[in-house]
């Protein structure tokens, strides 16, 4: 009998790339001007008219909002020229619009795809995670354990003392508890003012020097982090938190039937899936877009498979930048 073949063919990993590649120098060139909305748009207008390019039937599930909140890339549009695999979509054309806006490290244009019915179809709420890289044994933390609690086993796990242990959390009021907790046991703390999908990966990264990532933050952005260690490896488990009955409502709606349910890495991402992230600013995993005096741009994006393993570095040299839109 044949083999069937992956619908996520190797062609993908360099399409995707032109996707976050285009969204990435859109954003670009309102680093620093203070207009986050404007920022954002030009992403969004970049990455939608890349993916309408590409030979898919796609459907995003994770996206800008739900339909009635944003005019493009909302959860349920279809992109794509309407040939070719029924992919799903997880997308955030500019992750880190405030930082864009105030030209700080990090800023990441993102996607991933997906086969049909892979993807958490999150709603647009918070989520409490708690990811750790690859290497430890399942369950060596949990979400239900005290910051505390997991940095503790977490360094048992590593062999070091817990103040070898770095956590990487979003600077929000909300995080207080977390970061006392954290300290109670003497671990280190990296505030990062944006951005939890870089926040995720570093944890996968030796570089970064970051252990575990803990806090909550948008749900659509822990789904593409959890498609990102789904490739790379590591641990991720994530609770969608609700603040009112319209949120409950319009999860059940999305298909959520238990509202307390504890996702771990493999709920909120399966299948075959590629990712894809274009650095907009500098930062820890990539760099940022450059503009050289001839005016060409240079890009940097990590292409990543879950199911061959394979991660690809993209540095581009682009002459002609219009052909960006």
């Amino acid at each position: 009998m044949a083999q069937k073949k992956p619908i996520l063919d190797r062609v993908f990993s360099m399409e995707i790339a032109r996707v976050t590649e285009a969204a990435a120098v859109a954003a670009s060139r309102l680093i620093g001007c203070g207009d986050e909305k404007a920022a954002d748009q030009a992403a969004v207008d970049a990455m939608r008219t890349a993916l309408n390019k590409l030979d898919i039937r796609g459907e995003i599930v994770i996206g800008e909002g739900e339909r009635d909140e944003a005019p493009m890339l909302y959860i349920g549009e279809k992109v794509g020229t309407g040939t070719g695999p029924e992919l799903d979509i997880a997308l955030d054309p500019l992750e880190g619009t405030t930082i864009t806006a105030k030209a700080m490290p990090n800023a990441l244009a993102v996607v991933a795809f997906a086969e049909k019915g892979n993807l958490l179809n999150a709603p647009d709420v918070y989520m409490d995670k708690l990811a750790i890289g690859g290497g430890y044994a399942k369950g060596v933390v949990d979400l239900d354990k005290t910051p505390a609690e997991n940095i503790s086993a977490l360094a048992a796990a590593k062999g070091v003392p817990v103040q070898e242990i770095t956590a990487c959390v979003l600077d929000r009021p909300r995080h207080a508890e977390i970061i006392k907790s954290i300290r109670s046991v003497g671990a280190r703390i990296q505030l990062i003012p944006d951005g939890d999908v870089a926040g995720v990966i570093a944890t996968t990264q030796v570089h970064t020097g970051i252990d575990i990532y803990i806090g909550s933050g948008g749900a659509p952005e822990g789904v593409l982090a959890a498609a990102a260690l789904r490739c790379i490896g590591g641990q991720m488990q994530g609770r969608l938190l609700f603040t009112n009955d319209e949120q409950r409502s319009r999860a059940r709606k999305m298909g959520v039937k238990d509202l307390d349910h504890k996702y771990v890495l493999e709920e909120l991402a399966a299948g075959d899936v590629i990712f894809s992230a274009t650095g907009v600013t500098d930062g820890s995993m990539l760099h940022g877009i450059h503009r050289e005096k001839d005016g060409a741009v240079t890009t940097h994006t990590v292409v990543m498979r879950s199911a061959s393993g394979t991660v690809r570095w993209i540095r581009a040299r682009h002459t002609d930048e219009s052909k960006f839109g």
